[in-house]
């Protein structure tokens, strides 16, 4: 039976391409926040450090739900191969605003497959990225929230102090 259904793939190509464009976005995007967390580490940020190598965790788990919901969909997922992240940045700073650009453009893409979904009537993967849609509303809130406190705190060496006492502190209130 599994080769009958084999024969009539549940998702559209134009969505599999879609979708496995995405996996390989999550891909790049847990690598950056490692490079991310690792430039923090190294210059004692160590709390910037923590909440990059949590956004690295959290991308990886992003793209494996994409890969499982391919593969549940009996269609085939392509494990991406991940280039060269930014490794260099000029301060703490330019870092949240790497950070804030890349999830601009995540939304941007899961936003795309949410027009693709509606082109080719596919509710169930709609309905699948609506958890997405959420999830990137709550990572640009913090990204931005974590620049509002540059601008706020400043960036000199008593603001950057003050930053890494508040930057795992900084939650999505989704009431």
């Amino acid at each position: 039976m599994k080769d009958i259904l084999r024969r009539h793939h549940v998702l559209k190509d134009e969505i599999v391409d879609v979708l496995n464009r995405q996996i390989k976005m999550e891909a790049h995007s847990s690598a950056a926040y490692l490079a991310m967390a690792a430039w923090c580490d190294v210059r004692g940020y160590d709390n910037s450090a923590d909440f990059f190598f949590q956004q690295s965790d959290e991308e990886r788990k992003h793209q494996m739900k994409l890969f499982h919901y391919l593969c549940d969909m009996e269609c085939d997922a392509v494990s991406p191969t991940v280039g060269e992240s930014q490794h260099d940045f000029g301060s703490l700073r330019e870092v949240f605003e790497k950070a804030l650009e890349h999830e601009i453009a995540v939304s941007d893409a899961i936003h795309e497959i949410v027009g693709e979904c509606r082109k080719y009537n596919d509710i169930a993967t709609e309905e699948f990225m609506r958890w997405f849609v959420q999830e990137q509303i709550e990572e640009e809130y913090v990204a931005r929230r974590a620049l509002e406190l540059f601008d706020v705190l400043g960036e000199d060496k008593i603001a950057l102090g003050m930053f890494e006492e508040r930057i795992l502190e900084i939650k999505y209130d989704e009431g």
